[in-house]
C-alpha cells in the first residue's frame, strides 16, 4: 500500500457487488490495491480479473501478484474492448475506475506530476509517450495554451497566463518545474499560489495524456461491455471527471440533453445506484488527502431489451 493508498477501498469493492465466478476489470491497477480486494472474492478456478496500467511501475507491481483469476495488461483503459477482446471476453460484470495519478507517480520528481518537487516538465503517465508537458509550453500556440489553462485547469487569468509562457520561452525553452513556477508566481493569486499552481499543472497533465477524452472511451465501451445487471465503479478527483461520469450514467451521453423514445422512455444503459456521489469519511482523509477531493459514483447496467 506504500505505493498507492486506495481512497475508499470497501466503498468501491461494496459497489462492484462482486460474484465469485464474475469477470471484473480494474482499469486502474497502479500499486494493485484494488485489484486485490477483488482478487479475495473471485474463485480462483471460475472467476477472472484483467486489470489495465500503461505505466512500467504499475507492470512491475503486477508482477508480484499470484493467483489464477488475474491476468495484467498493459494498456491505457481507453482500449478496453479491444484488449478483452482479444483475450477472449464479450462481456463483464463490473468495471472499477480510480482515475488521476497515482500518489507513486505523485511523489517521484522525475515524473513531473507535483508542484513540491523540481523536475522535468515531463508528466507522461506511459513513459513512452511522445507528448510532454514541456513540448506542449514549448512549441503551443498562444490561443492553445489559453485553451487548455481555461477549459482543463479552469484557470481564472488563463489567457494572461498563455500570454507570459509564449514571452518567457522567447529567451528560455521551459525545461524544468521550478522555472515554470517561476512564471506561475508572477500570476496566482495571493494566499492561494498552491491552488493556482495545482490547476495548471491539472491542465498540463490532462492534455499530456489526453484523459478526457480517454475517459470517455472507456465510459462508452463500459455500457456496451457489461452484462445487464453488471456495475461501473468510477471515483474521480476533479469536476471534469466527475461531470462526464455524471452525465453518461444519467443521459447515455456527455453532452446535450437526454434522449426519449417516441414514448418517453429513455435511452441510456445505466442506471445509478448512488443518487449523490460518495465521498470518504472525515477519518479517512485525517488518514490519506488524497481522498478529500475523491467522488465516488456507482451505476448499474440495465436491461434495454425490457
Amino acid at each position: 500500500m506504500t505505493y498507492h493508498l486506495p481512497v475508499m477501498l470497501s466503498e468501491c469493492i461494496e459497489g462492484l457487488n462482486l460474484r465469485s465466478d464474475g469477470i471484473y476489470v480494474d482499469v486502474t491497477f497502479g500499486g494493485g490495491g484494488h485489484t486485490k480486494e477483488i482478487l479475495k472474492q473471485l474463485d480462483p478456478n471460475k472467476g477472472k480479473l484483467f486489470s489495465f496500467d500503461q505505466d512500467e511501475d504499475a507492470k512491475a507491481n503486477a508482477t508480484q501478484i499470484d493467483h489464477q483469476s488475474f491476468h495484467f495488461l498493459e494498456a491505457n483503459f481507453r482500449f478496453l474492448k479491444r484488449y478483452l477482446k482479444v483475450n477472449g471476453v464479450e462481456k463483464i460484470d463490473g468495471i472499477l475506475a480510480d482515475l488521476g495519478v497515482s500518489s507513486h507517480q505523485i511523489d517521484t520528481a522525475e515524473r513531473g506530476f507535483s508542484i513540491r518537487f523540481d523536475g522535468p516538465l515531463d508528466m507522461r503517465m506511459d513513459k513512452v509517450g511522445n507528448k510532454t508537458a514541456q513540448q506542449i509550453l514549448n512549441e503551443y500556440p498562444e490561443h492553445e495554451l489559453h485553451k487548455i489553462f481555461g477549459i482543463y485547469g479552469e484557470v481564472r487569468n488563463a489567457k494572461t497566463l498563455a500570454s507570459e509562457v509564449v514571452k518567457a520561452r522567447i529567451n528560455n525553452r521551459f525545461e524544468t518545474i521550478d522555472q515554470f513556477k517561476n512564471v506561475l508566481k508572477t500570476l496566482a493569486p495571493r494566499k492561494e499560489e498552491n491552488k493556482y499552481m495545482a490547476q495548471v499543472f491539472q491542465a498540463l497533465r490532462i492534455e499530456v495524456n489526453d484523459e478526457l477524452k480517454a475517459l470517455e472511451d472507456l465510459l462508452t465501451q463500459a455500457g456496451d461491455m457489461l452484462n445487464v445487471g453488471g456495475r461501473l465503479v468510477v471515483m474521480s478527483y476533479h469536476s471534469l471527471e466527475d461531470r462526464l461520469v455524471k452525465n453518461y450514467i444519467a443521459k447515455g451521453k456527455f453532452f446535450g440533453e437526454v434522449e426519449k423514445d417516441f414514448y418517453g422512455n429513455v435511452h441510456k444503459p445505466m442506471e445509478s445506484i448512488t443518487r449523490k456521489p460518495i465521498e470518504a469519511s472525515d477519518a479517512e482523509v485525517a488518514i490519506n488527502k488524497r481522498a478529500r477531493s475523491a467522488k465516488l459514483r456507482i451505476a448499474e447496467k440495465l436491461d434495454l431489451k425490457k
